[in-house]
């Protein structure tokens, strides 16, 4: 099994990066879909961020309101270290369970935000970050997902630099031009990924 790290800043490009190594065979194992899940209705990981944070981080159906608890732990680290320590745990376990059903083969790819950030690059086998420039991430943030640009700024300036994150890279993306050109480079890497592979290097 190779186990793979793939993060980028926010607008990089990274969900569409996962979705190609998906497409030829990755096994993709997204830390940001798991922490959703982790805390649904009925679940242990609910129940305690309830115990933490209060019923009106809920929803009038019993759901977590994101927003709601945004607001509560951003810019606030205490709150925020208080959320990671329900959540990470829970996300670690089920990725855990996730990787170990994924057969002794495969290439599993962890999508996770925020790598650096969370010091994670010893966990996996190879870092490969997503990259691109702010002006591109601001554009896309922006255009693409209708952020407002001091919005976009703030979710950017939160996130590890640029340069942070190339330091720990073992493979960088570039993904500032247009679609086309990042499945080439995609592409080499998922080539450069079965070869390792192979090899058991």
């Amino acid at each position: 099994m190779l186990r793979l790290g793939l993060t980028g800043g926010i607008g990089a490009g990274k969900s569409e990066v996962s979705r190609l190594l998906t497409s030829y065979g990755a096994v993709l194992i997204d830390s940001d879909r798991i922490a959703r899940e982790v805390v649904e209705p009925g679940t242990p990981g609910l129940a305690a961020v309830v115990a933490e944070f209060g019923p009106e981080v809920l929803t009038p159906d019993g759901g977590l309101d994101r927003p709601k608890l945004g607001g509560i732990v951003f810019g606030d680290p205490d709150r925020l270290r208080a959320l990671n320590a329900i959540v990470h745990p829970l996300v670690r376990a089920r990725s855990a369970e996730l990787e170990a059903a994924a057969g002794p083969d495969s290439i599993v790819v962890h999508d996770v935000p925020l790598l650096v950030e969370n010091g994670m690059t010893a966990l996996y086998d190879l870092v490969v970050v997503v990259d691109a420039s702010p002006e591109t991430q601001l554009d896309r943030l922006v255009r693409l997902r209708g952020m407002a640009e001091s919005e976009a700024r703030e979710r950017m300036a939160a996130q590890a630099t640029r340069e942070r994150r190339r330091a720990v890279a073992d493979v960088v993306i570039d993904n500032d031009g247009p679609l086309e050109q990042l499945e080439p480079q995609v592409r080499r890497v998922w080539q450069t990924l079965r070869e390792r592979a192979a090899s058991g290097s």
